[in-house]
């Protein structure tokens, strides 16, 4: 019971430095790194992010683990993620094997029991997706899809010709705006 509120002051201090060198670390690399480290995580983006997180931590409050072997470790998860990503874009098959497929889980009035099951997914989140969008009735929809990042997507119904055209001026300018 006598160290559960301060144990030493050398302790704190290394852990304090620690802490602060690990941060510049994570944040540096994870800026080097590109968006693909913040981004809307997949699975294995999310495992390689909680895998950092921990050796993160690891370093700071595990004594024997020196800085430079944390550092280490860090580091090579990143260019592990980079070269594993890198050769995902250039390689469908192997994009295949490490990430999961886009998946319909609701097509045309219909949910799709069998897709959802496999995705463990609910009506319940699907209805939640749909409302965090507006979208208030299943007629106006064409298809759910539950994406890679395990997002959820809701693609409408078309609609007719005489709209068509305000709807393309519309995502037109939109995109306009990011180009």
């Amino acid at each position: 019971m006598d160290m559960l509120f301060f144990d030493s002051i050398d302790k704190l201090g290394r852990i304090v430095l620690t802490t602060v060198m690990v941060y510049v670390l994570v944040v540096l690399t994870t800026k080097i790194s590109g968006k693909r480290s913040t981004s809307q995580l997949n699975n294995f983006d999310w495992i390689v992010t909680v895998m950092i997180g921990s050796l993160g931590a690891s370093t700071i409050l595990l004594k024997d683990i020196p800085f430079i072997e944390g550092v280490a470790s860090i580091l090579v998860l990143y260019l592990l993620q980079f070269l594993v990503t890198k050769y995902a874009s250039i390689s469908p098959q192997f994009s295949n094997f490490i990430l999961s497929e886009p998946r319909i889980v609701f097509y045309q009035g219909q949910f799709l029991p069998d897709a959802m099951r496999d995705e463990r997914l609910t009506r319940q989140e699907i209805e939640c997706a749909m409302r965090s969008e507006g979208m208030n009735s299943f007629d106006d929809i064409e298809a759910i899809v539950f994406e890679s990042d395990a997002k959820l997507t809701i693609i409408p119904k078309p609609i007719d010709n005489a709209d068509s055209q305000n709807t393309e001026d519309k995502v037109s300018q939109t995109i306009a705006s990011l180009m």
